[in-house]
């Protein structure tokens, strides 16, 4: 908790008890599902939750903001971003039903209202989102091609309505597409910590 408050200090009571209990519960549920790696469940707050809320540090959702976390696995970036805003409704999506089945255990058990989950590929899921998030699930260009149908046209928060997504490693070739729209953030600007000195936020505008 302590790296949470470092980078979030004004978590209220409750946000800090739903942050805690992450910990126990993903372990928990590693054990029977393998959703993360056993090397990572340990650095869970690190790796998983803090490197979720990079894209809290892009932009700060507006209350009644709706978010699509496509690819979301166990719950990331959708569970901790639903935990730090919880006025934003949050839509988590997995084609692979056990990763789903995790990633809404572990929000019934602290408490989640404003989170909801679907099994089914992103080229199935048709309504419309403010953002769209994602970490690491497949190049840029893939990913455009999916999710640009479930951008909303009606704006309301101080960035406009596109993609936003966590990546690692060389994205030079990737982004060459975007190179005009695409806004590429250094997360070792947000957070001191090793891991973060290769990670990136990739935000792109998009309308559909």
């Amino acid at each position: 908790m302590e790296l949470l408050l470092r980078y979030f200090p004004h978590l209220t009571e409750t946000q800090q008890q739903q942050f805690a209990q992450l910990q126990s519960l993903y372990a928990d549920w590693n054990s029977k599902i393998n959703v993360i790696s056993r090397k990572d469940i340990d650095n869970l707050y690190e790796r998983h939750v803090l490197h979720s809320l990079a894209i809290a540090k892009i932009i700060t959702f507006r209350p009644g903001t709706t978010v699509m976390d496509i690819g979301t696995g166990g719950g990331f970036p959708g569970v901790p971003l639903a935990i730090l805003f919880p006025e934003v409704q949050f839509h988590l999506v997995d084609s692979i039903g056990k990763k789903i089945k995790v990633a809404t255990e572990v929000s019934t058990a602290i408490g989640l209202k404003n989170i909801t989950f679907r099994h089914c590929r992103g080229q199935e899921e048709k309504t419309k989102f403010d953002f769209v998030v994602s970490r690491a699930v497949m190049p840029l260009g893939d990913l455009v091609k999916i999710v640009r149908k479930n951008i909303s046209p009606k704006q309301g928060n101080a960035l406009p309505n596109g993609l936003i997504c966590l990546k690692g490693g060389e994205l030079e070739h990737e982004i060459l597409p975007f190179k005009q729209d695409v806004t590429v953030y250094d997360l070792s600007e947000f957070f001191s910590e090793e891991f973060f000195e290769t990670k990136k936020g990739v935000y792109l505008p998009l309308h559909s």
